[in-house]
């Protein structure tokens, strides 16, 4: 089979699609044919050897990249109960340190990590889901908010930001969003009551339209200090970038959301999709041998939905 991995850290021609033998499914886990597999800024940290000098993953003679993908079982290891061969489902792997990602023609992941796809989603729009969608609800979790209460969410035109502000408004919050000015329809439509085009001095701007500053932010846009102002004295604060999280100044909790796989958690956020309450959005679907272009594009930025690679 097909599976893109790199053997040397760089830029996009390190890139490799490699011919391997298909990975054996072990006790509790799922093989599954890859109908799609997401492109995200993980992956091009990877690549560039960014989480090896972070010391998040040891350096390897090959790395396999991507982490979340939707496909169809075709096998089952043992123990594994509620998925049989010919079922749609998404899931995504949050081990940073594997031979083979999901960015190939067959993955095993593990059967807690997985959730069924109804007839109703696509393959390629469900493919987004996982790392975007379980990023932006775990952290929300973990913030513990009211409903009621004020969330700032920067970088709110992107995945995971438009889904924590999806997220945050199906729970009755009150979402104040910043992103790019041509985005305030788009993320207006995503559930936010304020938005702040970015570019605006964050925290006078976000006060002045809720005293005394937001209960808590999501930071997907890595603003640190600069969208911890905004929140109030004694706030949350989640960042989702490694090493981008601001000092915890006037009594903020500010802490690093780091993913982790959950398949019951997927679940809820697949009957979500069902009801309309959040978006899956799908910049390009693009084959697989494309995966240079598709990292080139993600690393430009101003994409409004993800990149599937399609084997």
């Amino acid at each position: 089979m097909r599976a893109v991995v790199i053997r040397a850290f760089g830029g996009t021609g390190v890139l490799e699609i490699a011919d391997v033998a298909v990975p054996e499914v072990g006790p509790r886990q799922v093989l599954i044919r890859v109908a799609a597999a997401t492109v995200n800024p993980v992956d091009l940290a990877t690549r560039a050897g960014a989480l090896t000098d972070a010391g998040l993953l040891p350096a390897r003679e090959v790395i396999g990249i991507g982490w979340d993908a939707a496909g169809v079982v075709e096998a089952t290891g043992d123990e594994v109960t509620g998925f049989h061969p010919g079922d749609r489902v998404i899931g995504m792997s949050d081990r940073l340190d594997v031979p083979l990602g999901t960015q190939a023609d067959h993955v095993v992941l593990d059967a807690d990590a997985l959730a069924h796809v109804p007839a109703s989603i696509g393959l390629v729009e469900a493919a987004t889901l996982p790392l975007s969608g379980l990023t932006a609800a775990q952290a929300l979790d973990a913030l513990a908010l009211e409903p009621g209460g004020t969330l700032l969410v920067t970088g709110a035109a992107g995945a995971v930001g438009g889904f924590a502000v999806e997220l945050a408004a199906a729970r009755g919050l009150r979402v104040v969003a910043t992103a790019s000015a041509q985005d305030e329809t788009l993320v207006r439509k995503l559930g936010a009551e304020v938005f702040v085009p970015r570019g605006a001095r964050l925290g006078e701007a976000v006060r002045g339209l809720m005293p005394g500053g937001a209960d808590a932010a999501i930071d997907a846009a890595a603003l640190g200090a600069e969208a911890l102002d905004a929140v109030r004295s004694g706030g949350a604060f989640a960042a989702l970038v490694g090493g981008a999280e601001p000092r915890p100044l006037r009594g903020t909790r500010v802490f690093n959301h780091w993913i982790r796989s959950d398949g019951k958690r997927l679940a809820e956020l697949v009957t979500l999709v069902e009801s309309g309450t959040i978006t899956l959005r799908v910049a390009e679907a693009m084959p697989l041998d494309r995966v240079a272009e598709a990292h080139e594009r993600l690393a430009r930025g101003g994409l409004r939905g993800r990149l599937v690679l399609v084997p």
